[in-house]
């Protein structure tokens, strides 16, 4: 099956279905010699992929999809909020340097500039603080937030925004981080509050969890 990994378990499991389908998890489980217990997480994965159904007092059946419409109903059906990371942030009045030091010890493409109480004031890439560094001045003493890219020109996501939705961002503005943002009132008007940092790593690790690995 190309596009989704599957363990040799959930493998056997499809190939079980598809030849005795429709089939209980008890059937499943005794033709693998397994408990039900140890059968249970790969099917509750196969299940929610969409690759297998269940109907009660009948069993698990193969549904038919292929494995296009599995990974676009899971990027679909999960929200930014269950797949986030924690974002990596430095303050607005932060050096480059200190910024080009925090993107390197966290091994990350994108740093995240907020202000005081975590507000999303820009976006500092590897290519601007390049450009920062190489105009000759003292970026011990350049404040990140003349080099960053500020808003309206920052893509963002939301933490009830669907994954398949973010992951189209990501491609689009061909960016590797999404800041994951919520809306806040304050006396100054609303602002973004970071609360998270969305990537391709994400959507990898979804596919990980997917495959039961």
């Amino acid at each position: 099956m190309s596009g989704i990994e599957l363990s040799k378990r959930q493998e056997a499991i499809l190939a079980i279905v598809k030849t005795y389908g429709p089939i209980t998890g008890k059937e499943i489980a005794d033709r693998l010699n397994l408990s039900r217990a140890a059968l249970r997480p790969d099917l509750a994965i196969l299940t929610m992929s969409g690759l297998l159904g269940a109907r009660p007092r009948v069993g698990y059946y193969l549904t038919g999809k292929e494995p296009a419409d599995v990974i676009a109903g899971v990027l679909g059906s999960v929200k930014v909020a269950q797949a986030l990371s924690q974002p990596v942030a430095v303050r607005d009045t932060s050096s480059v340097y200190d910024t080009i030091v925090t993107m390197f010890v966290e091994d990350v493409g994108t740093i995240i500039v907020v202000s005081e109480g975590g507000f999303l004031e820009g976006v500092a890439s590897r290519k601007d603080m390049l450009k920062a560094a190489m105009t000759g001045k003292n970026i011990n003493k350049m404040p990140v937030s003349v080099s960053m890219t500020r808003m309206p020109n920052i893509v963002v996501t939301h933490p009830e925004e669907h994954v398949l939705q973010a992951a189209q961002k990501l491609l689009s503005h061909q960016v590797d981080a999404l800041p994951v943002v919520v809306s806040v009132k304050t006396d100054s008007g609303e602002k973004l509050q970071v609360v998270g940092r969305f990537t391709k790593t994400n959507i990898t690790r979804l596919f990980v969890q997917l495959a039961g690995k």
